[in-house]
């Protein structure tokens, strides 16, 4: 049930983010808005919630869905609305706009994983105690006749 409901808030952000970005500077048609916000979604949630968010964290996954959204919207844009340069625009404002819907997503996942399955990288300090002076010895060579 909690998979439904990140579903539907990352789809439902899709498509609003998909109509303002490309409604406002194409005329995209509906379909193609569910389409790339169904791609967009699945996606998503398949590299960004399930395999990076729980090994990196919600920074890296944060990025990863930025760059998905804004490459995806960018290419497959490209191909479906003839634009080169506008497209552009297009994505930049829709990935921007997903990535502010991203960050509350994530939070409600990490809140969910347990800690046990989190894989984050942790802050390690530096102990002076352990600090050693490093040895510098001459090699003896075994084939030296010297």
């Amino acid at each position: 049930m909690k998979n439904t409901t990140v579903l539907l808030v990352k789809f439902i952000s899709c498509i609003i983010a998909f109509a303002i970005g490309l409604d406002l500077f194409f005329d995209a048609t509906i379909v193609d808005i569910l389409s790339f916000s169904l791609v967009v979604t699945i996606i998503s949630y398949i590299l960004g919630d399930r395999i990076i968010l729980p090994h990196f964290g919600n920074t890296t996954a944060t990025v990863v869905d930025f760059l998905l959204t804004y490459m995806s919207v960018w290419i497959f844009g490209n191909i479906l609305l003839d634009n080169y340069l506008q497209i552009a625009w297009g994505s930049i404002l829709s990935a921007i706009v997903i990535t502010a819907a991203e960050i509350f997503v994530h939070r409600y996942l990490l809140k969910r994983i347990p800690a046990g399955r989190t894989n984050e990288r942790q802050q390690t300090s530096f102990n002076r105690r352990l600090a050693y002076g490093t040895e510098f010895a001459e090699e003896q060579d075994i084939r030296d006749k010297d």
